[in-house]
């Protein structure tokens, strides 16, 4: 099971406009555990020149998402808590790494951390997701192809 839902998440997540449209690209993915990139470009710019917070926070969304689900089961935001430690250069990419803290049959608690190619800490964030019995919907394709 565990397996198939990392095949269907990561099917699923390359084919989600938002995150598409953002240049966002799940690199890694396992059980509790996701890492998303995105090349920064001027598109993504707020009014003082810098990467706008928003375009930071569904970075961390997009991995948040993908390591809370990772288990087969929907799973949706309850609290996300973000600190922006530092601007990033507005070049190059940002990576987010999700990683679970807690699990439980209803609850999952996450540390996500955004980086600069420098690997320099651009954000943190402390995440709190609810864990529907549902499965993933899109977890039946996978398993009809086998």
């Amino acid at each position: 099971m565990a397996q198939d839902a990392i095949e269907a998440l990561t099917g699923a997540s390359g084919r989600e406009p938002y995150a598409r449209k953002l240049g966002m690209r799940l690199v890694a993915l396992e059980p509790g555990r996701a890492v998303v990139e995105m090349q920064m470009n001027d598109g993504m710019k707020n009014i003082f020149g810098m990467i706008h917070g928003g375009a930071i926070f569904s970075l961390i969304d997009e991995a948040f998402q993908a390591s809370c689900n990772s288990h087969g089961r929907v799973a949706v935001a309850l609290n996300v808590s973000v600190t922006y430690h530092r601007a990033p250069k507005g070049e190059g990419k940002l990576v987010a790494e999700s990683r679970e803290v807690h699990c439980s049959n209803r609850t999952g608690t996450y540390e996500i951390r955004v980086t600069d190619e420098d690997e320099n800490l651009i954000a943190s964030c402390l995440a709190l997701a609810y864990r529907k019995g549902d499965p993933l919907p899109f977890l039946a394709q996978v398993e009809k192809e086998d």
